[in-house]
């Protein structure tokens, strides 16, 4: 598939609706994709654990355990001006939310795996993997309304937590089963 043409034609503050035209062999074909900028979730371990982030979440109105999670921008205007360097936004990213998330520092980090939606949404979720760190000076630094607690959990732990829905934010349920397996 050859990207022929792009046109955005509606935006907000985090989404935008793109028209594209694409050929696919002799073919032109118009297609409309919602996108949104990526965000990046950390794997990160010690030994036998992995460091879950457990918050309340308003849109399952109930706490939820997570990977430790940010966004890579804060607005759309952003990411499109950045989109040819998305790995090294993503790890300023990483760095920054794990010190915010969990106070620790990453020394170690590699790309683990990019989970995509499906055609019509682009919103990428970038995986990193981090086996060395060291604890920063301060707690965490969390934002407005932010209320996370960290836990490091055992791979058995972790299957139980998935097995009782107490994680439900279903991508990283995917890939973080794949990481433990």
């Amino acid at each position: 598939m050859q990207l022929i043409k792009e046109e955005i034609v509606f935006e907000w503050k985090l989404i935008e609706v793109v028209q594209q035209t694409v050929k696919i062999g002799d073919k032109e074909l118009l297609r409309e994709i919602a996108r949104r900028s990526p965000w990046v979730r950390l794997i990160i371990c010690d030994g036998d654990k992995v460091l879950l982030t457990k918050e309340f979440r308003r849109e399952l109105n109930t706490q939820d355990y997570r990977l430790p999670w940010g966004k890579v921008f804060d607005t759309l205007k952003e990411y499109n001006e950045h989109r040819h360097d998305i790995d090294s936004y993503s790890l300023i990213a990483v760095k920054r939310e794990c010190v915010e998330e969990t106070w620790l520092v990453p020394l170690d980090i590699s790309l683990y795996h990019v989970s995509k939606v499906w055609a019509t949404i682009e919103r990428d979720l970038h995986y990193y993997l981090i086996q060395k760190f060291t604890h920063h000076e301060q707690w965490q630094q969390l934002e407005l309304g932010e209320n996370i607690t960290v836990e490091w959990k055992t791979i058995q732990e972790i299957k139980e937590i998935i097995k009782l829905w107490w994680m439900q934010e279903d991508r990283s349920v995917g890939v973080l089963l794949r990481y433990l397996s």
